[in-house]
């Protein structure tokens, strides 16, 4: 079997379980929309990086779903992920997608919020981080990187990744090296360059440089999914909504945003290719995503995050996630 058609089988599977999965989801204030009425002149705001794991949503807005389920939504793109975490703690936003790690960070840090549900990472097939290498460094291995620093940013996806990839490998921990470069671009230009021997990247920095030549060292698509992205809202916001089923409908939206994409992905190429800012030399090559539907991410997948960011010294307070609400909580004492 093709690796396209066990993406597809993978799919079929998840579409079977929507409508048990949307009823089942413990979402605050989700309702069904014959119980309680929406709100159509409450502007939603939700806040997103320029990344593929988003496209559900941009589908949305371009076709007008929000508005069809009655719904005022509007998607804002952010440059960077420092000022994505700044609006939403600042209450410029009530919806991010973001990582784990960022929303651990802001509820240590005194923003109370809710994980909605996983936009990409269910299975190991979505939302691929991986190492590549200049090919002039003579690195195929993730052994052949023990004690060589990777170009990585601290406390994010990229780092979380390589460590637990060189873990796997039997890397020891003391092995693991970095090197402290935040802004993804540059990373990918200082490997191509040869400032660095090997990078921590996203998939579509993956995608470019396998097609110009760089070594494609790991990545994580094989096994348990190791890097989620996840829907977050701001815990006022959802108190705001509760007497709306504005969440239930906001899930919807997605859910039929995902099926339109997975029946019929390169129909929505360019919409990608425009809104995550993907290079031209890849914007009609680069492989569409199998997105899953709205489904809350099991504790493991939280806890672990949790575990990792407190063993590396990056928690300014312990922080609990409750798969059941979905509520992250700043544990005090």
């Amino acid at each position: 079997m093709s690796k396209q058609s066990a993406r597809y089988r993978h799919l079929a599977k998840l579409l079977a379980f929507v409508i048990g999965i949307s009823l089942a989801l413990p979402i605050t204030g989700c309702n069904t929309p014959e119980e309680r009425p929406a709100n159509p002149d409450r502007l939603i705001r939700i806040g997103t990086m320029a990344t593929e794991d988003m496209l559900p949503y941009w589908l949305a807005e371009q076709d007008k779903m929000f508005t069809a389920y009655e719904l005022k939504a509007e998607v804002i793109t952010f440059q960077s992920a420092q000022e994505l975490s700044t609006a939403f703690a600042a209450g410029e936003i009530d919806m991010a997608m973001t990582d784990a790690m960022v929303a651990v960070s802001l509820v240590a840090g005194g923003t109370p919020l809710q994980i909605l549900w996983v936009t990409l990472g269910m299975s190991a097939d979505e939302g691929r981080f991986g190492i590549l290498a200049n090919p002039n460094r003579g690195i195929d291995s993730l052994e052949d990187l023990a004690g060589v620093p990777v170009a990585i940013g601290s406390n994010t996806i990229a780092e979380y990744t390589f460590d637990r990839l060189m873990l796997a490998a039997g890397v020891p921990a003391e092995d693991i090296a970095y090197e402290e470069v935040m802004k993804v671009p540059v990373r990918y230009e200082m490997l191509v360059n040869n400032q660095v021997a090997a990078a921590a990247l996203p998939a579509s920095l993956l995608y470019l440089g396998e097609q110009n030549g760089m070594v494609l060292v790991a990545d994580d698509l094989k096994g348990e999914n190791i890097s989620q992205t996840i829907m977050v809202a701001r815990s006022d916001f959802l108190e705001s909504v509760s007497d709306t089923d504005a969440i239930y409908r906001l899930q919807q939206v997605w859910n039929d945003a995902t099926f339109l994409i997975n029946d019929n992905p390169r129909r929505y190429q360019t919409l990608l290719a425009e809104k995550a800012q993907l290079p031209a030399e890849i914007a009609d090559s680069y492989p569409m995503q199998v997105y899953p539907p709205a489904t809350r991410p099991p504790a493991w997948m939280i806890d672990d995050v949790i575990n990792w960011m407190d063993q590396k010294g990056y928690l300014t307070a312990p922080v609990s996630y409750d798969q059941v609400s979905g509520d992250l909580t700043r544990i005090t004492e």
